[in-house]
């Protein structure tokens, strides 16, 4: 898989596969297979052995864990995202700790992270999507008339990447500018209108401040520790 938007197909194949009895493993290369520095091939040895052989019941990507050629970790699909353009260690876990170290000699060691384990039975797929759910960044001095944007274009859901623990503009200079009253209309017409924050790691909240008092208010989903790519895959 093209490494630049593996972590939303790991986050959509999550939601997808229920009753998950065996893992899906997602590999990918940093540095093409015609470079000696290529990372394709031990990525591949890993993953496989992570899928044939993990005792596992999870989707997750399987990259290299350092710039070296030691062991590969086996992220969480949902919480796995890539975190430099080009090094070969470039996917981490976000809130979350690496499944498994896998090895290119087949060895597997569990990481610390939580997982379901492997079993029998058959796995269903849900493969619908709403195509109409729109990923926005609130930013200083952003305006709130993005939202009336794909309200007008009749979106069924807005993922706002908030600053902090989830805020947006709201008790701004001039109150036309304020995110809330867009927010509320939004809410009130059945839109989900979803908060990640832009932080890579924490959380957001809803009852720290008076501003992000006012948002859940207005009809705002918290998205808790979620990324936001996570959150815009499964709106």
């Amino acid at each position: 898989h093209g490494t630049d938007t593996m972590h939303y197909s790991s986050a959509a194949l999550s939601f997808m596969l229920l009753n998950l009895t065996k893992p899906v493993v997602l590999v990918g290369a940093q540095k093409s297979s015609d470079r000696g520095s290529s990372d394709a091939f031990m990525n591949l040895l890993c993953g496989a052995a992570v899928a044939g052989k993990g005792n596992f019941a999870e989707v997750g990507i399987c990259m290299h864990a350092e710039a070296s050629d030691s062991f590969c970790n086996f992220l969480r699909g949902t919480k796995a995202r890539k975190m430099h353009a080009s090094r070969r260690d470039a996917f981490r876990p976000i809130n979350d700790k690496p499944i498994a170290r896998a090895y290119p000699d087949g060895r597997i060691e569990l990481a610390g992270g939580r997982f379901r384990k492997r079993s029998a039975g058959e796995v269903a797929a849900s493969t619908k999507f709403e195509p109409k759910v729109a990923l926005v960044k609130a930013y200083p001095s952003s305006l709130p008339d993005i939202v009336d944007f794909y309200l007008g274009k009749g979106f069924r859901g807005i993922v706002i990447e908030g600053t902090g623990m989830g805020h947006v503009p709201t008790q701004t200079p001039d109150q036309k500018d304020s995110w809330i009253p867009k927010v509320r209309e939004a809410a009130k017409r059945g839109v989900v209108i979803a908060i990640a924050t832009q932080c890579i790691y924490g959380r957001t909240n809803s009852l720290v401040y008076r501003n992000l008092r006012m948002l859940n208010s207005a009809g705002a989903v918290h998205c808790e520790d979620m990324t936001p790519e996570t959150a815009y895959v499964k709106l």
